[in-house]
């Protein structure tokens, strides 16, 4: 069983920097693959990156590629998102999920999840 607990979201202006942590309890975090997902009011859960149990594979949105990073770290059982170059568009709020298995784009495959944290991009 793992517990989920995000961090670090706000208020940015467009073109600025967060970034995000998740913190994992549970021993077996580092057996998981972890994503990271995003809601707007009123629009769907969307993928935005996953990463696998050793970090060696990662996929990302194609909306975020080349502006988001996924890295995690098992030792201190977190995985973080750093977002650059954010956009209006990225106004959300941010949740990130574990798995057992593959890392995966969809939000159902997904057993546990954390509360979420907001982040906000002013034009």
């Amino acid at each position: 069983h793992v517990q989920l607990v995000e961090s670090g979201g706000g208020l940015v202006q467009a073109g600025g920097s967060l970034r995000l942590s998740c913190a994992a309890s549970g021993r077996t975090f580092r057996s998981y693959a972890m994503g990271w997902f995003r809601q707007a009011p009123g629009k769907e859960r969307e993928f935005v990156a996953a990463i696998s149990w050793s970090g060696g594979i990662t996929y990302y949105a194609e909306s975020v590629k080349g502006r988001f990073t996924f890295p995690r770290d098992n030792a201190k059982n977190a995985v973080y998102l750093k977002m650059n170059s954010l956009k209006p568009g990225d106004t959300a709020v941010y949740y990130c999920a574990a798995r057992g298995g593959y890392p995966s784009g969809r939000a159902y495959e997904y057993d546990y999840w954390g509360q979420g944290t907001q982040v906000t991009v002013s034009s």
